[in-house]
């Protein structure tokens, strides 16, 4: 039986505080923030989607109920967070379980105020009252709707001298600026569901063999998930034999694992909100054969290269680059490529074999929040805190032009790494990747 793992110590109430007074420190004494929460998405009938919290609430609260809002208002002399949330109803919670309730909310969660959602309608105005201007995330109806009816509001206070509301302003990019540096206790739960995820990841590995389909692998994994704790994947499972490793985002998992092939595997566990994303790459039979070793090499020696340049000061369109170059030149010396290495580059021919970026931000979501480039012309600096993933691959499609041992192979290689003072730290090293490890681990006892 698997042991589960230790979990880490959850984020403690006086960091959410932390996160909403730093970000209150951004806005002008006029103004007012409001985040919606998440709701309750219908999945048939009566039935619901599991419930995930809007991870920008989340951050700044860590709360995990549905339909609450939070409002920021910096100065107010009675406190200046303020959650709505969902009211103490017996019947209901009967069936769907305890509500935080008003109390709750203050309580448990370090927030100034809170009212349950029946009084928002008549609080809500009073407490935007004179604010100047307002912060929303414009990409959420909710958000917007409220933003609408607070002008609404203030026009109608201005023949009794109150301020105008000036107008509303996108609160996306300060959140997300903020949460684009992990804390340590952040850092600490990306690494937990990076180890979960590792676990699950070497539990396919040993588990494979010719003659299951995909989804027994993805039940393997998603077991080892749960197992350890983890409300489930952070995102749908990719596991893709043979020719399937080709599509990028592959989730059907229906087909059976053919001997002979690869199987490619994107899956990471969500623990505490937190995302882990790996991505493995290995032969059904436990083997390589010679082709998919030296196709197989090309990008391992192009994902290490390319976690080895993480450091402060480093950029990702410079790691992006160097990736290209390393699987351009693989690819000529394969021969699936012709000519100069830079003459490929230039005019893109690489890009029928690699399709994607190298990189991406993660934390609350796996494709987590934050600008690449400062402005289009520059490039962002790694910097300590950052958390991101390195996965260069090569899809080769089976096409006549293409030779017969490399057709529908796809491969991919994705470890997460933290950017530290001194460099980065890899925290998907749980899983092997290197051949020769690889194939010891599905060795058969």
């Amino acid at each position: 039986m698997l042991t589960p793992l230790p979990r880490p110590a959850a984020i403690q109430p006086d960091e959410y505080r932390r996160r909403r007074e730093a970000l209150m420190a951004q806005l002008p004494t006029s103004a007012a923030l409001v985040v919606p929460g998440a709701s309750l998405v219908t999945r048939s009938h009566d039935s619901e989607y599991p419930f995930r919290q809007q991870s920008d609430f989340y951050y700044l609260t860590g709360i995990q109920e549905p339909d609450a809002l939070l409002i920021l208002l910096p100065g107010r002399a009675e406190g200046q967070s303020v959650v709505f949330c969902q009211d103490r109803d017996p019947t209901m919670e009967a069936w769907t379980g305890r509500r935080l309730g008003a109390q709750g909310v203050v309580s448990l969660h370090g927030i100034d105020q809170a009212f349950e959602n029946a009084e928002r309608n008549d609080l809500l105005p009073e407490l935007l009252d004179g604010r100047e201007l307002l912060y929303a995330p414009l990409d959420n109806p909710d958000a917007v709707s409220i933003a609408e009816e607070a002008l609404a509001h203030a026009q109608a206070g201005m023949r009794r001298g109150k301020p105008a509301l000036k107008g509303w302003l996108d609160s996306r990019p300060l959140i997300h600026e903020m949460r684009l540096i992990k804390s340590s206790a952040e850092i600490a739960l990306l690494r937990h569901a990076a180890a979960i995820s590792a676990q699950a990841h070497v539990r396919a590995m040993r588990t494979c063999q010719a003659g299951l389909s995909e989804y027994q692998l993805q039940a393997e994994l998603e077991h080892t998930f749960v197992w350890h704790g983890a409300s489930g994947p952070a995102y749908g499972t990719i596991v893709g034999g043979g020719a399937n490793a080709c599509v990028l985002h592959y989730i059907e998992n229906s087909d059976v694992l053919e001997e002979d092939t690869l199987v490619l595997i994107d899956a990471g566990a969500e623990f505490d909100l937190y995302a882990g994303d790996i991505t493995r790459t290995f032969p059904v039979s436990g083997r390589f054969n010679d082709a998919q070793r030296a196709l197989y090499q090309v990008v391992l020696d192009a994902q290490v290269r390319a976690v080895d340049a993480i450091a402060p000061g480093a950029t990702l369109a410079d790691i992006h680059q160097g990736v290209v170059h390393d699987l351009t030149a693989g690819l000529i010396e394969l021969g699936l490529l012709e000519g100069d290495v830079q003459a490929r580059i230039d005019d893109e021919s690489y890009r029928r074999f690699y399709l994607h970026s190298t990189s991406h931000w993660l934390g609350l979501d796996v494709h987590d929040v934050g600008t690449y480039r400062l402005d289009e012309a520059t490039p962002r600096l790694l910097a300590p805190g950052m958390v991101l993933t390195v996965e260069p691959g090569l899809y080769i499609p089976d096409e006549d032009d293409i030779p017969a041992a490399y057709r529908g192979i796809g491969i991919r290689i994705e470890d997460n790494v933290v950017v530290t003072e001194q460099g980065h730290d890899i925290l998907t090293d749980g899983v092997p990747k290197q051949i020769d490890e690889i194939e010891q681990l599905m060795v058969k006892k």
